[in-house]
């Protein structure tokens, strides 16, 4: 256990039972609160200095008092600082919700805040009570059937997702040897952000970007920017159905998406089409046994009502593989909550 869960571990045992669970039950509100925040691009008015809360309710088209009231509540999180009443400035957190921080956490607080998003939370008993998909009770369609036919939506998503990359690959890049792959296929690889990235830190290895249809014919802009575009097969297809041949494989935050026999089913797929002595490489959230805070328990939860997918730990991931005919032959950490599970052809 670090020292942030031993400080959050001692200010939770240092107040009374029902302090803990009143402040924990009002986390939605603090959801509600960020999400205002960052979709009214507050960090980023502030990005020049302390500000006051009537210029910012005027930049932003908002009521003065009420904006206020939301800054206040988040600046006693420390998100945020009122540095004399009612002016504010970013503190450190506040930073990452700049649209132009390095790793900015904005459209992803966005994503987790918008209306439509954030009711599917609503009917999490339905996916306790059913072992489903909440997305699909609160929205009459699975989650990315939902997308395909709400673009502004799945603009927002893949936002946040492309976020999420940005902060992630450089992370996967620096914590993994790649060099005895020949050809690298990124399964479900979006634009192909994290697979440039790997082959720019890897001069000799090339690519195979595969994804749907829509999604591929999007993905030249990126790769010509990264200066990779010679380098990179782009492939459209479904995973469910097959995957091109290669000798090394990776996804990221894929599997996390779908439950048992759909996971077994693109595994199966990937075993058919790998080389002889190739490499699937799984880059997911690893939960921990125990009763240790983890990104990853929460995480999961999001994958229980959106997706109907599951974060799972090192052992279920090892008996996943072994399904799909894989050996897990080593698990990669990074400096993230995010790890690299390697396996091969058992």
């Amino acid at each position: 256990m670090n020292n942030q869960t031993n400080t959050a571990t001692q200010t939770q045992v240092s107040q009374p039972p029902e302090a803990v669970l009143t402040n924990i039950a009002f986390g939605a509100l603090t959801t509600q609160a960020l999400y205002v925040a960052a979709k009214l691009g507050i960090a980023d008015q502030l990005a020049e200095g302390q500000t006051s809360t009537a210029e910012l309710s005027a930049a932003t088209d908002t009521d003065e008092r009420s904006l206020y009231r939301v800054l206040r509540s988040l600046a006693g999180n420390g998100i945020f600082q009122e540095v004399t009443p009612k002016v504010f400035a970013n503190t450190a957190i506040s930073e990452a919700l700049r649209a132009d921080a390095p790793n900015s956490m904005r459209n992803g607080v966005i994503f987790m805040g918008e209306t439509w998003h954030f009711n599917v939370w609503g009917n999490l008993m339905h996916s306790v009570r059913t072992g489903k998909s909440a997305w699909g009770k609160t929205h009459g369609a699975e989650v990315f059937d939902w997308f395909a036919n709400k673009p502004e939506e799945a603009e927002i998503f893949n936002n946040a997702m492309t976020d999420m990359s940005v902060s992630t690959a450089p992370l996967v890049v620096e914590s993994y040897d790649f060099s005895g792959i020949e050809t690298l296929a990124d399964i479900a690889g979006g634009h192909g952000y994290l697979l440039a990235r790997i082959l720019k830190a890897n001069p000799k290895l090339n690519g195979i970007l595969f994804d749907v249809a829509p999604v591929i014919a999007g993905s030249g802009a990126l790769l010509e920017k990264e200066g990779v575009t010679n380098r990179v097969e782009t492939v459209a297809g479904d995973f469910f159905k097959e995957v091109p041949s290669a000798d090394g494989y990776i996804m990221k935050h894929i599997i996390h998406d779908w439950d048992d026999e759909r996971c077994i089913s693109i595994l199966k797929n990937i075993h058919n089409a790998m080389k002889e002595n190739g490499k699937v490489l799984i880059v997911e959230t690893i939960v921990p046994e125990g009763n240790e805070p983890h990104y990853s328990k929460l995480l999961d939860l999001e994958m229980l009502t959106s997706p109907g997918g599951v974060e799972r730990t090192a052992e279920e991931y090892r008996e996943l593989l072994g399904q799909a005919g894989f050996r897990l032959t080593k698990i990669v950490s990074t400096k993230s909550p995010f790890s690299i599970i390697e396996a091969v052809k058992s």
